[in-house]
């Protein structure tokens, strides 16, 4: 018995090999991609297995990204022995396997359930450029989008039981979640909704346990926002206020959508429709099954999420300033969302007794689906033709661009000796120093915080490895400096950068 239900899922185990492999690919030419979020992780993971602390290559606790993916890395680097940015590729390909053949698991317990729909939208999952991005480069996403299928799993099992065992596994995911990404206080949202509307529960015993599922979600959140304001003195490291509106917001969530839809850049005038149309789309589906008392349902679950997640990206964007809504900040609902704008097509199906009208709209949808999955292939192409066969690499700090470069190359093999001790390296992209040289370095302030750029301004000597190619319009230039401060030049690489000294 045991046996046969391992090989009903012998198609999500090809699924999941297949999604595996499609990530190696990815990684084939230089590696896992590696961002300066990357890089962050990476230097906390090593500080984690050299010395016990979560340090980042610049001695400073890790406060900007929460604990709990570098921990991971660490542990993974621990009984690997391996070094993350190596073992990367691998650690993502599995990790995007698990989720492929957890995605299988829940699909096969829809109701009602289809082969041929699970199938598709299998290998909707694996060719989706928004998901294959994300794994192919070391990003806390990777976990959390994990993360976020496991909690679904378990609320499904608190829902239909209603007792405390269940609640507390939910529970602990969430909080786990909460400390890979701030982002999963999101999770936390979707179970606390739920847990409102849920109208079998009674009273006395809804409020006991919202009150023990939040104390949960929340524990490990805490302690880490305590540790970081101990350490640091903010809570999640210095914060600047957006810069873009709710309705540029929610545009630029259109997009995303638009890309995720097969459209191209010139029908971006739907993007905001699409958004909004969307949106309450996630609206009006969680009021019908609310109305049905159907809240137990994967499907309802996972549309619940993609709701709260898709607000909390578009309301905390328009009050705080990060990177502007796009494929990365959004991956987390790709699933969940394209479950939740298709499963409809089963029930329909459902109830058309009529044999020739349900073949014709089965034959309708497949051929939509088949559709979907072809764009995604022709996009996945167009990347693989750019990165892989023309060998460039994955964007970031292992792509042609750094390898092939003589400053890149120039820190590689630096004589750390000409920097005279005790005297600051300032950059305008530390992680780069710090991942081609080994050697710590701190960012030239952000014109946002003016009393940081009149400290600065103070310093009597320091030195200023600068790069042209990664000039960030956020932090104060190289002009901004060279106006106040008399740079003396050590090393030039002509259009890449510099390396400078400054002494009075």
């Amino acid at each position: 018995m045991q046996l046969n239900r391992y090989l009903k899922n012998y198609d999500t185990f090809i699924a999941a090999l297949l999604g595996f492999f499609a990530v190696r690919i990815f990684c084939s030419y230089s590696g896992i991609g590696i961002s300066p979020d990357s890089i962050m992780y990476v230097s906390a993971a090593r500080s984690l297995n050299t010395n016990g602390t979560l340090q980042t290559f610049n001695h400073l606790p890790i406060v900007d990204f929460p604990v709990f993916y570098p921990i991971f890395l660490g542990a993974i680097k621990f009984i690997t022995r391996i070094d993350p940015v190596i073992f990367g590729s691998v650690l993502n390909g599995l990790m995007f396997a698990t989720l492929i053949y957890f995605s299988g698991w829940i699909m096969h317990r829809f109701v009602p359930t289809s082969r041929i729909y699970k199938w598709l939208i299998l290998v909707a999952i694996i060719l989706s450029p928004a998901l294959l991005q994300v794994y192919s480069y070391l990003w806390s996403e990777t976990l959390f989008i994990l993360e976020t299928l496991m909690f679904l799993v378990a609320f499904r099992q608190y829902l239909l039981k209603h007792t405390l065992k269940p609640l507390l596994v939910a529970a602990i995911i969430a909080a786990i979640g909460c400390v890979t990404r701030y982002a999963a206080v999101t999770i936390v949202g979707t179970g606390g909704l739920l847990l409102l509307l849920d109208r079998v529960l009674p009273l006395k015993k809804k409020i006991i346990h919202i009150i023990i599922y939040g104390l949960v979600c929340i524990s490990l959140l805490v302690s880490n926002l305590l540790f970081n304001a101990f350490m640091s003195g903010t809570t999640t490291g210095p914060r600047e206020p957006s810069i873009t509106s709710f309705g540029k917001n929610l545009y630029y969530f259109g997009t995303v959508m638009c890309d995720w839809m097969g459209f191209t850049a010139n029908q971006y005038y739907l993007a905001t429709p699409i958004a909004t149309i969307m949106l309450l789309g996630f609206i009006a589906a969680l009021a019908y099954n609310y109305y049905r008392r159907k809240l137990d349902s994967f499907e309802n679950l996972a549309i619940t999420f993609a709701l709260v997640y898709g607000l909390f990206i578009l309301i905390s964007s328009t009050f705080s300033r990060y990177e502007r809504i796009n494929h990365r900040l959004l991956a987390p609902i790709f699933i969940p969302a394209l479950w939740g704008y298709t499963s409809w097509g089963l029930l329909i199906l459902k109830k058309i007794t009529n044999i020739t009208t349900n073949r014709i709209v089965a034959a309708i949808f497949i051929i939509m689906m088949l559709g979907f999955v072809t764009k995604e292939f022709l996009i996945d192409k167009a990347r693989y033709s750019d990165q892989i066969a023309d060998q460039y690499g994955n964007p970031g700090y292992t792509d042609d661009s750094w390898l092939e470069s003589p400053f890149a190359a120039y820190l590689k093999q630096i004589d750390k000796s000409m920097f005279k001790p005790k005297v600051t390296i300032y950059t305008d992209a530390h992680e780069a120093v710090y991942f081609f040289s080994g050697m710590s370095s701190y960012l030239v302030p952000h014109r946002f915080f003016k009393k940081d750029i009149a400290s600065f301004y103070k310093k009597k000597h320091f030195y200023l490895i600068w790069f042209n190619v990664l000039e960030n319009p956020e932090l104060i230039n190289l002009k901004d400096i060279q106006k106040v401060k008399s740079l003396q030049l050590i090393k030039d690489f002509g259009e890449e950068g510099a390396i400078y000294e400054y002494e009075e």
